[in-house]
């Protein structure tokens, strides 16, 4: 079994999948990537993740409805564009234990992974 952590990217945005992917994988992680809820939904049936990066508007739900799909062991980090106080707080209560505002600086995200 091998120690690299696996990370799933849900986001609808195609370049901040290819981004994100692309520092992760520089960095010896192992990425996934997901542009609607329901293709996350599909992957973490079949494969478990270290850790996932879930943006909170997608195209077919909320990413705040994903976060307690995840097992409890499966670090979830929600990723935005718009801060509101309201969706940390559900996010905290759903599971998520980091907020990050976009633009992200790819060495914070790699701090969050890494603890």
């Amino acid at each position: 079994m091998s120690n690299v952590k696996r990370i799933l990217i849900i986001d609808d945005d195609r370049s901040i999948l290819r981004f994100f992917k692309l520092i992760l994988e520089r960095n010896g992680y192992a990425a996934d990537t997901a542009a609607t809820g329901r293709e996350a939904l599909e992957k973490i049936e079949n494969q478990f993740y270290d850790v996932a990066l879930i943006d909170v508007v997608l195209p077919d739900m909320t990413g705040l409805d994903l976060i307690s799909k995840f097992p409890s062991r499966t670090k979830k980090i929600v990723v935005t564009g718009a801060f509101s106080e309201e969706n940390v707080k559900r996010a905290r209560t759903d599971g998520a234990e980091d907020y990050l505002l976009k633009p992200v600086k790819p060495e914070l995200l790699l701090q969050l992974i890494d603890c």
